[in-house]
Formats: C-alpha cells, structure tokens, sequence
C-alpha cells in the first residue's frame, strides 16, 4: 500500500507520472497547430501548452496532495473550472515508490512541501521549433531546500523493441541518486552552456572570464542542467536575474542528487520557501560536480558579482 511510503517519496512518485502527462499535453497542442501565443515581455511567452499543462500538473497533485504548496509559472493566467478526466493523474512510478527515503525526510508532513512548477521550460524555443530545449519540471522543496524533482523532456526520442518512443522523465532524490537515465563525465575541456535568448553585457562578460573551450547557446534552465548531467556541458553561466523559482528547483534538486551544485553567481543556495520572490535576481551558475562549480565560481570577479548583486 502506497500509504506506508513517504510522504516526500509519494509526491515525487506522483509527479514522474503527472510530467509524463504533461508532455503529452505539450505535444499534443503543438502537433494541432493552434498554440494560442500570449506576450508576456521582451522573449517572454505563453502558450496553451503551458497553460494546459500546468492545469494537469496542479490539479493532479493537489487532488492527492491538498494541504501541499504548489506554485506554478502561470499561476493567475490558467482557465480555472473543470479539468478533463484523462488530465487528472492519480497514479504514481512504481519505480520511485519503492525507494528507501532518506532519514531526515521520512516524517516531513504535506504543509512542509513546496512543489514548483513550470508546466514548459523554453516556451520561447516551443513557438520557434527548438523542440528538444523543452522540458517539463517539477520540484520538490522541504525547509527552503530543494530536495527531489523531475525535469520530463516531452520531444526526446528513442528506440524501445524496434518502435520510436517520445519523451523521457529523469528524477532526482536527496541522499538517493538520479533516475532515467546515467549522468556522464564532464567533458575534458572548459564547455559553458548559457542562455539563448537573454543576453546582456554582464552575461557576457561572465561568459568571457571563464575562458572557455566552447559556449553552448540553448533555451531552458531545465535542458541546460540536463547538459550538464549527459557530459556535454562543464558548467551552466547565467549572470542575469533572468530565471525564477519554477526554473530552478527541480533541476537543482537532480543535479544535486546527482552530486553536482546550483547556486546563484555569488555562490549563495537560492531558497523555495512559500513566501520567496519569485525572481531569482543574482543569477545562476551550475555545474555537475562540486569541484568544478568552485572553479567556475572563482573566475568572476569581484567586481562583476557586485554589479550582478547591485541591479
């Protein structure tokens, strides 16, 4: 019986299956062609793809999960009202309840859990075909710390038994490890992946110092922390306070539970509390372990971590 798994293993067992609904959604409104485009600001965008499937998302977490903190990125602009059946997910990966929780996560109750949402990471590359930067994330925050998440990529493909399979789900969990897929060894030189479409002279800069082998110019937190874990990127530079909250818990909490660290530019963890602001102003910089996120760290400058903290 589910009931006897914990809490915190339960509401990640049951996000891996809501992501995987979710990314069908994603797929499903692109594949008819209305995508419903709403300009929220400069590079910023809204689809019925992310309204869609961020009423999937909440709506299948809170029915199991009520007194359960959930915020998502369209929060305020989501159809409020009945939910199709085929949205609401009750079921939860077997694969991920029969995990053994972590000590010091086995008696969190559901009014200690912040679930944060971003129902399509990369909506700018959804509208403009860059299909594979998409991701769906969802994480799991207890005390202001992130601790499980699931980043879904609805358009990766694979072959199972000869038959093309669409999307994969990875997960992560404090003191467990990944799942979906193994992470890859960095590569043997300095590879950054940055930001697509929000560049600015401080990102540049930020970009310059690290004098890297080669720059990676991609959309979504989620898929740049995924190059991260699959070996083809070092380390993850964004010195604008371009992301929020929804774009970085859930890959903070699998690349942590991966052993790798994500901190804003100036080396501070970022926190998920209920009552946090949204922005996360002082950046990001990510890398797959923590050795190499304390040499990213100690090539900015003083003086560029003080005009990032300043803006």
């Amino acid at each position: 019986m589910t009931s006897n798994v914990p809490l915190v293993v339960r509401v990640l067992a049951s996000s891996v299956a809501v992501a995987n609904r979710a990314g069908k959604i994603v797929r499903d409104v692109m594949s008819k062609g209305e995508l419903g485009i709403i300009v929220k600001g400069k590079n910023d965008y809204q689809t019925e793809a992310d309204r869609s499937a961020q009423r999937c998302i909440i709506a299948s977490l809170a029915a199991q999960f009520p007194k359960v903190n959930i915020i998502g990125e369209e929060d305020g602009s989501t159809n409020e009202g009945e939910v199709a059946s085929d949205w609401l997910i009750t079921e939860a990966d077997k694969e991920v309840l029969s995990l053994e929780c972590p000590v010091n996560l086995q008696s969190v109750k559901e009014e200690d859990i912040v679930v944060w949402v971003d129902p399509l990471d990369g909506t700018a590359e959804y509208t403009q075909g860059f299909l594979e930067h998409v991701t769906v994330l969802i994480g799991i925050s207890v005390n202001e710390k992130p601790v499980a998440g699931v980043i879904h990529q609805p358009y990766y493909k694979t072959m199972l038994n000869g038959e093309k399979i669409m999307g994969r789900t990875i997960w992560g969990l404090q003191e467990v490890g990944v799942g979906g897929f193994t992470p890859a060894p960095p590569p043997d030189s300095l590879i950054i992946t940055t930001t697509r479409s929000h560049s600015n002279p401080l990102v540049e800069k930020a970009l310059q110092v690290m004098d890297a082998a080669e720059i990676l110019r991609v959309g979504g937190a989620g898929y740049k922390v995924l190059q991260l874990l699959e070996g083809k990127a070092s380390v993850y530079v964004f010195a604008s306070p371009g992301c929020k909250k929804w774009d970085t818990c859930a890959p903070e909490a699998v690349l942590s539970a991966a052993g790798g660290q994500l901190t804003d530019m100036l080396g501070d963890f970022y926190k998920y509390g209920k009552a946090e602001l949204y922005p996360n102003k002082t950046g990001v910089l990510a890398a797959v372990s923590k050795e190499l996120h304390n040499y990213a760290l100690k090539k900015i400058p003083q003086e560029l971590k003080d005009a990032l903290a300043n803006k």
